[in-house]
């Protein structure tokens, strides 16, 4: 553990700008830390698993599936993303079920909180381009979703205009540098947290005018949540599966599956244009929970797993009291 509680401007090191050490980097930057923050990659930053993320900041409908910790924090962060970045579309999201599906659409509802149901004169009312084609739909209005591309970039700014430094394309170790040290380099860790692994995340981008969303859509699925995520320029994100393998790449049956659950939100999509197919290695550890690990000066923050987007910002926020103030977080950090 840290001896003692550091200054507001001792230096800080991150290492790794994907979504996880932006959010270090910009709350230390803020809280007037001499901050450096380290990206093995470029600017454009396509080897991120960010890079290929969803961005969806969904703590109620995450409780469907996920521990009691992930909605803490996630509602946290839910606050942060709306101070930090109040242009954050906070339209809510929606979940949707076909007949077939009506028991799991009823467990979902019984699993979650924060929503409103919706009949379907309401998500016509919301979604025009949905009308007839749900009999009704779970509404969680305090929701909110951001483009990783796009935002992370905006993250980047963000920690310049607060005095950070950022440096791409600097291949550094914790042990290389001095003072605090924030390792943030998701499944590239396993050097120093072997019981990481990845689990992958394949999704698809499209673009058609013929549908217009203003939130995401989740769609009930017997074996894992398929989502559609509107995004700028007539695209949508179709994602995402969650399937215990480190390759890369889009098998023939994700695809089918992702685009038979954008054809089953609307037909119109069946006439969509193909932009993209991709698919990103999220890190998790056994528990499939984040996790603070704390040894001297060295923090390592890691196993975001599916959340990285919605636990970010809280996670940084929480190593930031621990470094300012010493302040544990138990469900959360381990030290030694």
């Amino acid at each position: 553990m840290l001896q003692t509680t550091k200054r507001p401007d001792s230096p800080v090191s991150i290492i790794g700008a994907g979504i996880a050490g932006a959010w270090q980097a910009l709350l230390f930057a803020q809280a007037g830390h001499v901050v450096t923050l380290h990206e093995r990659g470029d600017a454009a930053m396509t080897d991120a698993t960010s890079h290929w993320a969803g961005g969806m900041l969904a703590p109620y409908c995450e409780a469907e599936v996920a521990e009691p910790i992930v909605s803490r924090l996630g509602l946290r962060s839910l606050e942060i993303w709306r101070r930090e970045l109040p242009e954050t579309p906070f339209n809510g999201s929606l979940v949707v079920a076909h007949p077939r599906e009506r028991n799991d659409f009823e467990r979902f509802a019984r699993m979650t909180e924060g929503h409103e149901r919706l009949d379907a004169a309401g998500l016509a009312a919301l979604e025009p381009s949905l009308e007839g084609r749900f009999r009704e739909a779970l509404f969680f209005p305090s929701e909110g979703h951001v483009e990783p591309r796009r935002v992370l970039p905006k993250l980047h700014e963000r920690i310049r205009a607060a005095g950070g430094t950022i440096k791409f394309e600097s291949r550094v170790s914790a042990a290389e540098l001095d003072g605090v040290v924030i390792d943030c380099r998701g499944l590239s860790a396993r050097d120093e947290q072997p019981e990481l692994r990845g689990v992958k995340g394949e999704m698809i981008l499209i673009e058609t005018d013929e549908v217009h969303l203003a939130r995401p859509v989740r769609l009930i699925h017997p074996r894992w949540p398929l989502y559609v995520i509107p995004r700028e320029d007539n695209l949508f994100m179709l994602g995402a599966t969650s399937i215990e393998a480190e390759d890369t790449g889009v098998s023939v049956r994700s695809a089918l599956e992702l685009l038979g659950a954008a054809y089953a939100v609307h037909p119109a999509f069946g006439e969509a244009r193909i932009v993209e197919f991709g698919s990103g290695l999220r890190p998790a550890f056994p528990d499939n929970l984040p996790r603070i690990g704390i040894r001297g000066e060295k923090i390592a923050v890691n196993g975001l797993y599916r959340h990285g987007f919605l636990l970010a910002p809280a996670l940084a926020e929480l190593t930031l009291a621990y470094v300012q103030r010493g302040q544990i977080d138990n469900e959360v950090m381990q030290c030694g």
